[in-house]
């Protein structure tokens, strides 16, 4: 009774601030969990949710962690975004509890560091460059994965992730939040399917803001200083095939496909409705003997209006290399988050190691 009695207290707290906070729900919101991690997955635009079968599925789709082969697996990536602004750096190990289950910790981290703060460039009409300080801005998340095979049903394999996430611009703003994911594979003969709820119960940011830092300057532009709010990350839906076929003696391939749907209205997204877009992403990887890969992907397919009024189809293509020998896989991908116009490529490089 005496546990109930807090547990009732901490619901009952939890909604006082949510009532006295204003709470938004944003279209896009933390987004740099909406990147992916590893190189494999990058190289196949992100087409994971039903072939994902390494430490990196406790990002992609927590189910996948049942397909480890060793009883401890780790991997490490880094890429660099607009030219070396913004630093994308994920960290993860696994490790299988006994035969049907695997716990896996995922560590992810997006900064941009040395932003200028020019708030004291100009006092009254002096300006004085000594007064710029610089500061960080970053989002982190740490997320505890936990995937089980089913044992009424064979090949079936159900997961799950609790994620904490930290975002915090410099000294002026920080949020704190807390969400969960689960996820299903099964695999039949060289039929994989998976099904991925990200943000399953919806996600929670609590933002705070430190008005001393930033009163002066709002008030002097004439901008309202902003509020402690709740932001909404709403769920969404990623159901994913994929199929393996042996071409020719030690040559193999896998294709997987990958349909993302999202309920928080229109998007710029080739199926749209205010009920649900859908936007598809496809890649696919060619392997000898399992020891050396090349993948390509494409996806984020849209509709761009021209000066002209008329629309044309993009989409961001990808292209990835692997290499693996005993327990080491190298792998490195290179992604365009641009257009034919103005490309943004992007090189991602990452490392994983099974050991005993």
């Amino acid at each position: 009774m005496k546990k109930f009695r807090q547990i009732t207290a901490l619901l009952v707290l939890g909604a006082a601030t949510l009532a006295q906070a204003q709470v938004s729900a944003p279209k896009y919101s933390n987004e740099f969990l909406s990147i992916g991690v590893g190189a494999r997955g990058q190289g196949m635009a992100s087409a994971q949710a039903a072939i994902t079968d390494d430490v990196t599925a406790g990002y992609w789709n927590p189910a996948g962690l049942t397909n480890i082969s060793t009883r401890y697996e780790a991997s490490l990536m880094h890429a660099e975004y607009f030219a070396g602004i913004a630093n994308y750096d994920y960290i993860g190990f696994a490790t299988q509890l006994d035969s049907l289950s695997t716990l896996a910790v995922s560590g992810i981290r997006l900064s941009v560091d040395d932003i200028a703060d020019t708030r004291y460039l100009i006092i009254g009409d002096q300006i004085d460059y000594s007064r710029v300080r610089s500061f960080s801005s970053s989002d982190n998340a740490v997320l505890v994965s936990y995937a089980r095979k089913n044992v009424f049903v064979k090949d079936l394999s159900i997961g799950a992730n609790f994620k904490i996430v930290y975002r915090n611009a410099g000294t002026f703003a920080n949020a704190w939040g807390f969400g969960l994911d689960a996820g299903a594979q099964y695999r039949r003969r060289n039929w994989l399917l998976g099904l991925m709820a990200r943000d399953v119960t919806s996600t929670f940011n609590a933002w705070s803001y430190n008005t001393a830092e930033l009163a002066a300057v709002y008030t002097q532009t004439g901008n309202k200083i902003p509020e402690s709010s709740i932001e909404i990350t709403l769920p969404k839906w990623i159901l994913g095939v994929g199929r393996e076929q042996k071409i020719y003696k030690k040559w193999g391939m896998l294709a997987a496909l990958d349909m993302e749907m999202t309920f928080d209205g229109q998007r710029n997204a080739p199926v749209s409705s205010k009920l649900v877009s859908i936007d598809p992403r496809a890649g696919l990887e060619l392997n000898y003997n399992k020891m050396a890969f090349v993948r390509i992907g494409a996806g984020n397919i849209q509709k761009i209006k021209q000066f002209d009024g008329t629309k044309k189809v993009t989409f961001m293509p990808n292209f990835g290399v692997g290499i693996r020998y005993k327990q080491l896989a190298l792998d490195y991908a290179l992604t365009d988050l641009g257009n034919e116009s103005e490309a943004l490529y992007s090189n991602i490089f990452s490392i994983k190691l099974n050991f005993k």
